[in-house]
């Protein structure tokens, strides 16, 4: 059977957050739907899976909520539910930074749709950032992207303080997974003072499936955060498992696939 993967987030001033996880858990429930939806004050962060049908179900139900009413999400399929349960969670924040003056429903960078992307790292005065963490960056990245060899996204604003500084690097590109850390990475850096902030619209899901594979400046494979461990160009599961021991994406085997 195929299942329909759905991920999506939206940065909007969330009143009654107990009521809106309880709505969802019941909806989720009724749909037999599996994965994570995050709701704090500033939003929602989810990625969830089941029957088409039934992730449309969801996705319909939230749209039509005002405050939803325009919400992206970005589908792909697979063979199985790449979760075991269902979790809806209240959050301090939908993406855990630690700085409030990068409120991403203040201000964001400027949005840059995939098509216009290769043109725009290609530039050899633009600085392109790689925001994921450490073992994101192992299994794939973009051509020229600088990897700040993080652990946690928190971390980069250490990075950017040591490497970067907006007189001397005035042009930001940043990308990743599906654009939510962006969002919020380029409204802090607009709080820094840097002039120039460009992100990845859709992040690097959207990219890998609107950009064929002969026209791609993206290099390996996209680390995801369920089972199916990466996704490569089509947005199909590609050659990674994880490791038993430690949680570091590795290759998988000819004989494991």
């Amino acid at each position: 059977m195929s299942i329909t993967c759905s991920t999506f987030y939206k940065f909007v001033p969330i009143a009654g957050r107990e009521a809106l996880q309880a709505d969802l858990k019941a909806l989720t429930a009724k749909h037999g739907i599996k994965g994570t939806i995050l709701v704090a004050h500033e939003g929602i962060n989810s990625t969830i899976a089941g029957r088409d049908e039934d992730v449309r179900a969801v996705l319909a139900w939230l749209r039509a909520d005002p405050r939803f009413s325009d919400l992206v999400s970005k589908e792909s399929t697979t063979e199985s539910v790449p979760f075991r349960k269902m979790k809806v969670r209240i959050k301090r924040e939908i993406v855990t930074f630690g700085a409030p003056e990068a409120d991403p429903n203040r201000q964001v960078g400027t949005y840059v749709k995939p098509e216009a992307w290769n043109a725009l790292i290609s530039d050899p005065d633009v600085i392109v950032l790689d925001t994921r963490n450490d073992y994101e960056v192992a299994i794939g990245t973009f051509d020229r992207a600088i990897d700040p060899k993080t652990r946690k996204f928190t971390e980069l604003k250490d990075h950017v303080a040591r490497n970067l500084d907006p007189k001397r690097h005035p042009r930001i590109a940043m990308f990743c997974t599906g654009g939510i850390r962006c969002e919020r990475a380029s409204s802090w850096f607009l709080a820094q003072g840097f002039p120039e902030v460009y992100h990845l619209e859709g992040g690097i899901l959207k990219y890998l499936e609107e950009i064929p594979r002969e026209a791609s400046l993206w290099r390996g494979e996209c680390y995801v955060f369920d089972e199916r461990v990466a996704l490569e160009h089509g947005v199909v599961p590609g050659k990674h498992g994880s490791c038993k021991a430690c949680g570091w994406p590795v290759e998988r085997r000819a004989a494991d696939m």
